[in-house]
């Protein structure tokens, strides 16, 4: 199994009331959903995240599992969850990559999760 059988799609919204302009506060949600397209269960044990805000400035995330949660996920199974990022620029780009365990073979992986955009819509900036 590799990463190649889990498929990673991630879909970004702008929180406009959780943010502010004149505080240079800009919070984003993004839904995850990871889609185990393998034979096999896999267990979700650990996230990277590169969060780069527009000017250039990153920070570095990593923890185990997603919210609080490391899920078993069977095959043709998909788990979904809904987290946030908190910019202090109006654009900012987030990368990253699971660690999932192949609960058959108990070798663990790593997914990438390729670089998705977080900006504010033009109309409200």
């Amino acid at each position: 199994m590799s990463g190649l059988d889990i498929e990673v799609s991630v879909t970004p919204e702008f929180r406009d009331a959780e943010s502010s302009d004149s505080e240079s506060r800009y919070v984003f949600s993004y839904t995850v959903t990871v889609h185990n397209q393998s034979p096999h269960s896999v267990q979700l044990m650990a996230r990277y995240w590169k969060i780069t805000q527009g000017s250039g400035d990153s920070q570095e995330v990593r923890g185990k599992g997603v919210v609080g949660q490391q899920p078993l996920i069977g095959p043709g199974q998909r788990f979904r969850y809904t987290s946030r990022a908190i910019l202090q620029t109006p654009v900012g780009v987030m990368e990253g990559a699971y660690t999932l365990l192949n609960t058959y073979t108990q070798r663990a992986f790593d997914v990438p999760v390729s670089p998705f955009r977080l900006a504010v819509p033009r109309q409200l900036h």
